[in-house]
């Protein structure tokens, strides 16, 4: 894996540093794991824009992932590892010895023509199987973890992440998850072994406005140019520096807690991520 800079040819280019894509195989998705991705521009089922700086972007395709990994005892083999335009990380298509094909996240390291299994006792905790945590040695490095038993991988799916698995106690296991924070979760939940592929998604440089645009990303306006009706860190006399950091409905943004101290899942959080 890596990233290649551009040679600066034109103005956008000189800063550019696009993915190398050197783990891909294919350029072309499987046809029978597609599905229409429909787009919102931010706007809810009455048409009012709810979410700002969302609209245009180039036409998306998606491609249907297997996240539940429920497919226990039954080999499958890495066909290729692809390009996803939903997601940071790579995608990587499997064949099971059964003829059916799935998409998973690709780990990074996984490889062409690898084998790789899911299971509840009996899979070995090796690069891209998937088995529950009460199956997994203790400090090993784990990805695309369920947060509720078969309801799919929440955890630890975005390029370059990982979690760690620290203890085990009864029921429940500890997490440590790429926030920093130390969680609880139920040991009948399923993860895979590895850490998730394209971790240089974080070197890359857009070089211009137009690729965020690309990207279905529409430029936002500065809260401090705004009027005082529109954002509280708008309006004054001159270039003011509007005041303490806060979002538009008045939330401060640095340093408070927004988290409510009535969550059920609140004591299942061991540590909190260190500051």
């Amino acid at each position: 894996m890596s990233v290649r800079k551009l040679k600066p040819i034109t103005p956008a280019q000189r800063f550019t540093i696009v993915n190398g894509f050197d783990a891909i195989t294919k350029s072309r998705p499987e046809k029978s794991l597609l599905a229409p991705k429909k787009r919102t521009g931010g706007r809810n089922n009455s048409g009012k824009m709810t979410v700002k700086n969302i609209g245009g972007g180039h036409k998306k395709r998606y491609r249907i992932i297997d996240f539940k990994r429920d497919k226990f005892d039954i080999e499958a083999e890495v066909i290729s590892i692809e390009y996803d335009p939903n997601r940071t990380a790579f995608i990587a298509l499997l064949k099971y010895s059964d003829g059916e094909k799935r998409y998973i996240i690709a780990q990074n390291g996984l490889h062409v023509g690898q084998k790789i299994i899911s299971g509840k006792d009996d899979v070995s905790p090796e690069l891209g199987n998937s088995l529950p945590l009460s199956a997994i040695p203790l400090g090993t490095i784990i990805s695309c973890i369920e947060l509720t038993p078969s309801k799919g991988a929440s955890i630890a799916r975005s390029a370059g992440t990982f979690a760690q698995l620290m203890a085990r106690d009864g029921k429940y296991a500890s997490v440590k998850l790429p926030s920093g924070e130390t969680r609880l979760i139920l040991v009948n939940c399923m993860a895979t072994i590895g850490t998730i592929s394209n971790s240089d998604n974080q070197l890359l440089v857009y070089g211009k406005a137009g690729r965020s645009r690309w990207l279905g990303r529409r430029p936002r306006t500065r809260p401090v140019a705004m009027n005082p009706v529109d954002h509280p860190m708008g309006g004054g006399e001159g270039r003011a520096s509007g005041g303490h950091p806060r979002s538009k409905n008045g939330i401060p943004a640095k340093g408070f807690k927004t988290r409510s101290k009535n969550k059920i899942s609140n004591r299942l959080i061991v540590e909190r991520r260190k500051k």
